[in-house]
């Protein structure tokens, strides 16, 4: 079990903007003892501009990490071997090193998959889907749920034009995008999943009044925090089943862990840990 940081420490990071609310910290490195692997892993505010500069340094240096808002599809552009997903999505999330080359992937893809799975607790194959936000996690989202086999799929953003971009790259004729939020009025969905930002601030409004829909199966909000966010609370107020993104930053964290380590993530001591977080911080 690694006790203490020595000159040996391989250095993982998350870059970002903001990173302050971040719980990755918390997960790896509790996956990092239950491992035992000598590692560490911090968050650093950075902005577009220094991304370039720092996943090139970080990964020279032997490190790695994760990326997130809004610097996924920048991060796409700076890795020299991206994954599948990467390519598909435009997106990219985590990255290392091998033989002095970056590499990189989206395990975003990977971690919402788990993380719908154990919160359906079966395969979304039948399901309505709507879509909230155009961003790096949405086309994460967009690509698992056509992956999966779910045709059916709504992508509703406030910039019409980039959710179109986002579908042409990824859906094509399997996603109907939306315009004004008015087409979705008295529309029904057996799951809608929040990917923007909203949430991350307590204070920030909902991403989608629920009222809008005749029928809701199903929330999965991807923000977290130390509380259920004001979506999932609205959601299970309504009576409808809602999980926050807790469970997929815990999947997508155990898939970049393998990533970086070669090994079978601890699930088990990285959701643990989280949970120990926020039940420390009064959640319920």
């Amino acid at each position: 079990m690694t006790t203490a940081i020595n000159a040996c420490t391989r250095v993982l990071t998350l870059l970002g903007d903001p990173v302050s609310h971040s719980l990755s910290p918390i997960i790896q490195n509790a996956a990092c003892v239950a491992a035992g692997v000598d590692g560490v892993y911090v968050a650093l505010h950075c902005d577009q501009e220094r991304l370039p500069m720092l996943m090139e340094s970080i990964a020279q240096a032997g490190g790695g990490g994760n990326v997130t808002l809004p610097h996924k599809e920048r991060a796409a552009a700076v890795v020299k071997h991206p994954s599948e997903a990467v390519r598909r999505t435009g997106a990219c999330n985590t990255f290392w090193s091998e033989e002095g080359q970056i590499h990189g992937d989206n395990t975003d893809v990977e971690g919402f998959r788990r993380a719908l799975e154990r919160f359906l607790g079966r395969s979304p194959r039948d399901h309505r889907v709507l879509i909230l936000g155009a961003g790096g996690a949405a086309r994460a989202v967009l690509l698992s749920l056509l992956d999966e086999g779910v045709k059916d799929i709504t992508l509703y953003n406030r910039t019409v034009e980039r959710a179109r971009a986002v579908s042409r790259r990824i859906g094509g004729e399997r996603v109907r995008v939306v315009g004004p939020v008015e087409e979705l009025d008295g529309g029904g969905f057996d799951l809608v999943v929040n990917s923007t930002r909203l949430g991350l601030d307590p204070a920030d409004p909902v991403p989608l009044d629920l009222n809008r829909l005749e029928r809701v199966g199903g929330v999965m909000d991807l923000a977290y925090g130390d509380a259920p966010t004001v979506f999932v609370q609205e959601a299970r107020a309504f009576g409808v089943p809602a999980t926050d993104g807790g469970e997929m930053l815990v999947q997508q964290g155990a898939a970049s862990f393998e990533r970086w380590w070669g090994e079978e993530a601890p699930v088990d001591s990285m959701r643990a840990a989280l949970e120990a977080r926020r039940e420390g911080k009064g959640a319920p």
